[in-house]
């Protein structure tokens, strides 16, 4: 059996609680933080991410993780971010209690920073952070959580 782990190394991103209600912070649909970088990265990498909710969302507003130009590369939209419960896991539109880490799309990318978007209606609350697991392709390949310490 495979382990998901096996070769990949780990970066957590823990951004600051979402407070989509006050202008320009996480969750702010129409804001400076619409648009948030959870890692970036330098030279090319396999990357694989998943979520980890701490605490429930509140607010209609539809998150997604990927890139510039594909938004959802790598988690396709949560159409509510109140479906996303403190303890479960963001692997993909339904969200997970437990599991479902086998489906997880891995993707191959170079010097462009893995982003999390609020769109739709602000996320009022609520707490996310991410884990990337990773593997250099090319010899200066890295991913560094922008946020290693928040929460």
């Amino acid at each position: 059996m495979l382990n998901i782990l096996d070769g990949y190394n780990i970066a957590i991103s823990r951004p600051p609680a979402f407070t989509g209600a006050t202008g320009n912070t996480r969750g702010d649909k129409d804001g400076t933080m619409a648009a948030i970088t959870l890692f970036e990265v330098f030279g090319l990498v396999k990357a694989i991410v998943f979520g980890k909710c701490t605490v429930t969302g509140v607010g209609a507003g539809t998150i997604e993780v990927g890139v510039a130009g594909n938004t959802a590369l790598f988690l396709a939209p949560c159409v509510d971010a109140t479906t996303i419960a403190a303890g479960d896991f963001y692997v993909d539109a339904s969200v997970a209690e437990m599991g479902g880490f086998a489906t997880l799309p891995a993707g191959a990318i170079t010097d462009r920073d893995i982003i999390e978007t609020t769109s739709a209606v602000d996320v009022t609350a609520g707490q996310i952070y991410y884990v990337c697991l990773w593997k250099p392709i090319t010899d200066d390949g890295l991913v560094v959580a922008r946020y290693p310490n928040a929460d």
